[in-house]
Order: C-alpha cells, then structure tokens, then sequence
C-alpha cells in the first residue's frame, strides 16, 4: 500500500512540472482591451512653423472688392470695426468687363452716315448714330450680351438691305475697392466682419505683407 502512495506522489509531481514547462514554451496572447492613452500623451510636441503672415505683430495690408458705389465704400470705411491707424483708404478702379455683341453698319463718310441714317429713323428702324471713338460715323443697329440673339438681328438687318455687320463693343464698370492695414492675426476675422456688414461675400480679396515696414533689429 504504502508503494502504491509513494508511486501516486511521483506521478503528480511529474505531471506539475509537465505543465510548467507548457506554459513557459508557449505564452499566451495579451488581452485585446484596456485603456486607451491620454489625447495629451499622443501629441508630438514640437513648434510648429510659421507663416509670415501669422507671426505676432505684423502687419497685412488688404485689398478687398468690388463695392458697386462710393457711397457703399465710404459707409464700410466708416465700419465700427475699422480703428485708428487702420490706414484705410477708398480705391476707384476701371475694371474691364466681357465685351458686347455689337451689330452695325460700318463706318463710312459722315454725310452718308447721317443720311443713311436718317433714312431710317424715317423707317422706324431702332439705331443711334456713333458720334466718337474707332467705330465713329458707323450706325449701331444693337449692342447684346448674348452672341446668338445678335446673329439673329445680325441676319434681320442684312434681310432689310443693310449692310450690317457684327463688332465687338469693349467696356468698362467703374468699381471701388477698400485697402486698410490690419494685424497679420486677425486678417480672416476683420475681412469676415465688413463682408457682413456689406451682406455679401467679395469677389476680389488681396492680402500682402505690408511693404516699407520696418522691422525691430536683433541685439546680438
């Protein structure tokens, strides 16, 4: 009896360090969960660079448009937003615009002109003599934004005997545009507070560092 114990021990003892010798060959997978890290700790911490535009205490100078009347542009530059040493200012600007469509009758000697087109003022024929400029003594039969509604007067004319034809008709719009200084850091705000003071967004807007401004020199 007492060999039968003895051997029962043995084996126990055998099959412990069995076991052991597994879990030490084969070590298993660590828990997929726990907790996440800190937003803080996954932050790279380093300096980010600068445009010269964001640098504390410089200047931007801003060009914004187009403001449709002088009236509109001195009543934004009288904005509660602007402060002194703003240097603000109203710019008028002659922008050029897509040509028109012009339909005429060609240039010819003025005392033709103006008998031709006599002639058809006494037929009702809607047209205005051109009294100045490259296309002077020709008659306008219509000036169009759309190239397709002056072909059709075009072949309208040309059916009634004119000798018209089709000519580009260049022009302008007088526009105005504010230029004011602003600190580098707060450019987006104030270009945002007078477009909402003007209730529309701007077609033209130009930022720039401010030329002729000195900078502090370094001690070295």
């Amino acid at each position: 009896m007492r060999w039968f114990a003895l051997a029962l021990v043995v084996l126990n003892v055998g099959v412990w360090q069995l076991s052991d010798s597994v879990k030490v060959g084969v070590q298993p997978a660590p828990a997929a969960y726990g907790n996440l890290p800190r937003v803080a700790s996954l932050k790279v911490q380093v300096e980010p660079a600068r445009s010269a535009q964001s640098l504390p205490g410089e200047r931007a100078c801003v060009t914004i448009g187009w403001i449709e009347s002088l009236e509109a542009a001195r009543a934004l530059a009288e904005n509660r937003f602007f402060t002194q040493g703003s240097d603000l200012s109203v710019e008028k600007v002659d922008r050029p615009l897509p040509s028109l469509h012009w339909v005429i009758v060609p240039p010819q000697p003025p005392g033709a002109a103006l008998e031709q087109f006599q002639d058809m003022q006494n037929q009702g024929i809607d047209s205005y003599l051109v009294t100045e400029g490259e296309n002077k003594n020709a008659i306008s039969l219509g000036l169009f934004e759309s190239r397709n509604a002056a072909i059709s007067v075009l072949e309208e004319k040309k059916h009634q005997n004119l000798n018209a034809v089709l000519a580009n008709f260049p022009r302008n719009q007088i526009s105005y545009a504010l230029s004011f200084e602003v600190s580098s850091e707060f450019v987006e705000e104030q270009i945002q507070a007078v477009e909402a003071d003007y209730g529309v967004n701007f077609d033209f807007i130009e930022i720039k560092a401010c030329e002729g401004v000195a900078t502090p020199e370094k001690n070295p």
